[in-house]
């Protein structure tokens, strides 16, 4: 068995990989050239070079495998041109879907995200069925995602055996960019949290999202969605966990959304003027207003989806981050 994975080089794409290489799976993987493989350089592996919006090197990457992992994406929360998020995340992976169905590909999963789920009006947690539309998306990255889902599902309803995985918040080892995640648990071990946002998230280990998604190419039922996700907290329980795992005091001055937002605003001006990636990304805070709760029941009935405490997983990534010279 071989299979494919886009996104390999990235935090939860090299954990997919990790769980592949344990379960025995012949893996190649498919990166643009120029890309950082610090994730995999201790893997012996097949490199195919690429890129999504690249139609016949993605014939040439799937040719001979029967799985394919797309998990690529272009994740930020702010570019200067905005487009990169649609021609990657939206076009690129209609190209593979399309790759795919040419070549024969046996099985698919998709990665989404969890920005892609919708979120109860008046509060609660999100499901998998939870009405959602284009219109709630907030910034780029979460509208072209969405997107990309739509196109996923679309394939599905003509036969293409897709299935699809919505990561929570993941965090762990090899969160090498680092995520938005990870940064906040760096600039936490770093002490430069000195003031937050309350808001609320869903965190997982990083190797429990990699075992969901081969749990949904074993396991999963085509067409449909599975939130990988673990425990809903809010920001101020996390840096709890964080200070009871560093020693480094959680930051006690709550901040009013209201007095960020024009921050944010000037932020993000300045950026477009620099090219430079703001520090006070618009789009999160605007997302800091909902608590981003998850309910992750069906991932778990259905695919047996793992649920590593995610004190652990917080000292797992502590301890990567600090072994590699982050913080």
């Amino acid at each position: 068995m071989k299979a494919l994975v886009t996104g390999a080089t990235g935090f939860v794409g090299a954990a997919v990989v990790r769980a592949l290489l344990a379960a025995g799976v012949e893996v190649r993987v498919l990166a643009r050239r120029g890309s950082d493989f610090t994730n995999l350089r201790r893997f012996k592996l097949e490199h195919v070079y690429g890129d999504l919006r690249d139609r016949e090197s993605l014939l040439r990457a799937l040719s001979g495998c029967q799985q394919l992992y797309h998990v690529a994406a272009h994740y930020a929360l702010w570019a200067k041109d905005p487009s990169i998020f649609y021609e990657v995340n939206v076009a690129g992976t209609r190209n593979l879907l399309e790759a795919a169905r040419e070549i024969g590909t046996e099985r698919i999963v998709y990665t989404s995200t969890i920005g892609a789920i919708g979120l109860p009006i008046g509060g609660g947690m999100g499901t998998e069925d939870t009405p959602v539309s284009l219109d709630q998306m907030a910034g780029h990255y979460k509208r072209s995602k969405y997107l990309a889902e739509q196109e996923a599902l679309a394939f599905a309803r003509q036969g293409l055996p897709v299935v699809i995985v919505n990561p929570s918040a993941p965090v762990g080892e090899g969160d090498v960019k680092p995520t938005p995640t990870g940064q906040i648990i760096v600039d936490f071990m770093k002490g430069r949290m000195w003031a937050y946002i309350e808001t609320g998230m869903n965190l997982i280990d990083v190797d429990d999202v990699a075992a969901g998604h081969l749990l949904a190419m074993e396991r999963g039922r085509v067409g449909e969605r599975y939130i990988l996700g673990n425990r809903n907290l809010t920001l101020r329980d996390v840096f709890d966990m964080l200070a009871k795992i560093t020693g480094v005091r959680a930051p006690s001055v709550k901040l009013p959304r209201g007095v960020v937002l024009p921050l944010a605003y000037l932020n993000l001006g300045f950026s477009y003027l620099s090219g430079v990636p703001p520090r006070i990304p618009l789009d999160g805070v605007k997302m800091a207003k909902y608590k981003m709760y998850y309910d992750c029941g069906k991932a778990i009935r259905e695919l047996g989806l793992p649920q590593t405490p995610v004190e652990v997983a917080l000292e797992k990534a502590v301890r990567w981050f600090r072994d590699h010279g982050y913080a």
